[in-house]
């Protein structure tokens, strides 16, 4: 499980302050400036448009539908049953999220009606068989339905419409990403179409082209003053940058990408002909209180289950290499925090430089035979489920590096300051695919941000699955 081997300069000079803004999104600060990442400070952003309009729009249309069942249908448990359906099926399709065009009122009819058929299906099936006597009849059913959504289309509209009178009135300032050429057209047919609510006051690009108009802005620096004077609430991605997403996200606008597949069956997801649709930042994403549980409910027991072996563990290393068992490193975790990850003790560095500084060697001549044995089937890294129970990282995810090779790193591959959007991890999709020990950082890194891009809780077990069939055929590193 482990990833400690590759080539780097051995002299990689000062910490980066100003440079081109690819990659720079996730350098971890020096020891003693700051515990997370060298960015600035979270800026208060007004919030978007609450949820609570649309779900309010679903409660009437329930409430009104209801009222088209006779007296003794209209029951609160009818409501409660049907109103929490419609919200859990509405909520898992995304339609309480309000995309980058506020969507008129007919656009969401064909998901918000066959959402809301099952909802009253199921509850009309559950009273049958519940209470036969107060079965729902099916033309009662079909008058509820109706009179359903018809309403919710209906308030949605008068939302919706709400809605987009704001956005004209108060457009948010936007930062267009991508090549200087695209991004301007982009922003002129903005500029020509106040209707979106959205005001391009400047691009991003690796360079800028001379042109009037629009300043181009070409260092994390110059984003940071537009970001501030601007009051910048969304940025708007012609091309992919991982890197760059991350650090609107950390400056709290929202990011949407534009050229992308737009939402199935969502005409309105759209800027003057062109499909977008929100990056959901990854604290957003469902599932990662799962993935949280996950790590607890496995790290836990096997932790107890792994104490014989700890022991024994530690034992051999006090037996080889005298005092000290446990290794005390500084890594780079989610977003820049750095955390002390924990290991056994297979060799003792010569100074805390070379601790921080010095990539690992497999087959260091100061390693003892129990320290190679530990490092070669991975027994080392078993102290980390202490750091996953403490939540610092999780069973799953990018391995963590220090803060000296993230620096490096992210200076040189394209992607790498991405890899922090993440929880870091025991084991991960770069390693079940052989990428530990001497292996490319480049190829680790592509691994590293198609597993978040992609992530599922289904996905984490997978992983694990195959990290503890690995582990039959140790290599370590």
């Amino acid at each position: 499980m482990t990833t400690e081997s590759t080539s780097v300069p051995p002299s990689p000079g000062p910490w980066p302050t100003a440079a081109p803004f690819a990659g720079l999104a996730s350098l971890a600060s020096p020891r003693g400036a700051s515990d997370r990442l060298a960015l600035a400070p979270r800026r208060p952003v007004r919030a978007r448009p609450t949820t609570a309009p649309l779900l309010a729009a679903d409660a009437v249309a329930v409430l009104l539908a209801v009222c088209v069942l006779s007296a003794a249908h209209r029951r609160w448990e009818v409501s409660l049953l049907v109103g929490g359906l419609v919200v859990l099926l509405d909520g898992r399709a995304g339609l309480y999220r309000p995309g980058a065009v506020l969507a008129g009122a007919l656009d969401d009819l064909p998901a918000l009606a066959s959402r809301a058929g099952v909802a009253w299906c199921v509850t009309a099936a559950a009273v049958a068989a519940y209470a036969p006597g107060l079965a729902i009849g099916p033309l009662r059913l079909c008058g509820a339905y109706g009179t359903h959504v018809a309403a919710v289309v209906t308030v949605r509209g008068l939302v919706h419409a709400r809605r987009r009178r704001t956005a004209r009135a108060h457009p948010r300032s936007a930062l267009v990403v991508g090549a200087p050429g695209a991004a301007r057209r982009f922003a002129a047919a903005l500029g020509q179409h106040p209707e979106y609510g959205i005001r391009p006051v400047g691009l991003v690009a690796g360079r800028a082209d001379g042109e009037r108009g629009l300043p181009v802005l070409t260092t994390t620096e110059e984003i940071h003053r537009a970001v501030i004077q601007n009051t910048v609430r969304d940025a708007v991605f012609l091309t992919e940058d991982h890197g760059l997403v991350t650090l609107f996200q950390h400056y709290g606008c929202t990011t949407w990408r534009v050229g992308g597949e737009p939402r199935p069956g969502a005409m309105g997801d759209h800027l003057w002909g062109y499909g977008s649709h929100r990056l959901v930042p990854v604290s957003e994403r469902r599932g990662l209180t799962g993935k949280r549980a996950l790590d607890v409910a496995l790290a836990a027991p096997a932790l107890a289950v792994a104490l014989p072996v700890l022991l024994v563990c530690a034992l051999a290393v006090r037996l080889a290499d005298g005092p000290g068992v446990l290794f005390r490193q500084e890594r780079v975790g989610q977003n820049g925090r750095l955390f002390t990850l924990l290991k056994f003790r297979t060799l003792r560095p010569s100074d805390e430089t070379e601790s921080a500084t010095r990539w690992s060697v497999a087959d260091d001549h100061r390693m003892s035979a129990a320290g190679h044995f530990l490092r070669k089937t991975s027994l080392d890294e078993l102290p980390q489920l202490w750091n996953v129970l403490r939540g610092d990282m999780s069973l799953v995810g990018p391995r963590p590096e220090r803060p000296y090779f993230v620096a490096q790193f992210s200076r040189v591959h394209a992607g790498y300051a991405a890899r922090h959007r993440m929880p870091v991890g025991l084991t991960g999709l770069a390693q079940v695919h052989g990428l530990r020990g001497d292996t490319s950082i480049e190829d680790r890194c592509r691994f590293d941000n198609h597993y978040i891009d992609h992530w599922s809780l289904w996905q984490d077990v997978c992983i694990l699955l195959r990290t503890a069939a690995g582990l039959v055929r140790p290599t370590g590193s």
